[in-house]
């Protein structure tokens, strides 16, 4: 699991930045009025929608938009009606990528995702192909202040933890999807700063890239197809 610490990193900190500047807005509304939809829009029931609201407000999202978002899930507001839309394939080296897509128009959002595959040397592959190589888990990111995996682990080992990994400034914890909510509001409570709380497809065997030009072209590609408007999270198993 603990290869799926770096592109994971770069992808917080590319939410850092959008973040800033707003840009995260539209996938985290587009996140609530699924589970709103799908789950109810009674934050105290959803747990999912809990978080994405904890999310949202981290990201100063002002609260007029949660309400809408929530309201248009539930059916309460006129909206858009997403569709939530999974794309597997390989991207330069062979490594397998599980993209995560919210769309309100198919055939535009696969005319992105294959034209991206096709221009920097990625294959799609048919539903299936690379799935099995990917696990749902709870991962929680903590910012590392300082804090070593053993501190982490010390201050969290009343919760049922599959791995702790420390890359860079950024402490991933991975625990059970059931867990998720319990693992980032004991983390909170210990004083550790908790920067992200996900379920995400964790790798079961992350590859190693030794070329440093062929791990360039690969986050490249992997930039590139989160840069998409309807993409909501690109899973790559690289270590």
């Amino acid at each position: 699991m603990a290869g799926h610490s770096k592109w994971a990193n770069i992808k917080h900190k590319k939410a850092r930045e959008d973040s800033k500047r707003g840009k995260i807005f539209t996938r985290i509304i587009k996140e609530m009025t699924i589970s709103a939809r799908d789950g109810g829009g009674d934050t105290g029931t959803n747990s999912k929608l809990r978080l994405l609201v904890e999310k949202a407000r981290a990201a100063n999202m002002p609260q007029d938009n949660i309400i809408r978002a929530i309201k248009r899930g539930t059916g309460e507001l006129e909206g858009v009606n997403y569709e939530e839309i999974s794309y597997e394939g390989y991207a330069p080296g062979g490594v397998a990528v599980f993209v995560e897509t919210l769309t309100d128009n198919n055939k535009r959002t696969v005319a992105d995702v294959r034209h991206v595959f096709t221009k920097l040397g990625g294959n799609l592959a048919d539903s299936g192909s690379v799935s099995w190589m990917f696990e749902r888990k709870g991962v929680v990111t903590i910012a590392s202040d300082n804090c070593t995996e053993d501190d982490v682990l010390e201050k969290l080992i009343e919760y049922d933890i599959e791995d702790v990994v420390l890359h860079e400034d950024l402490i991933t914890v991975y625990c059970g999807m059931q867990d998720l909510e319990k693992v980032k509001n004991g983390a909170e409570k210990v004083g550790l700063k908790v920067e992200d709380a996900e379920i995400e497809m964790v790798p079961k065997d992350p590859m190693t890239i030794e070329n440093k030009e062929k791990e360039e072209k690969i986050y490249k590609f992997l930039a590139a197809l989160e840069e998409i408007d309807d993409v909501q999270n690109v899973y790559a198993n690289i270590a």
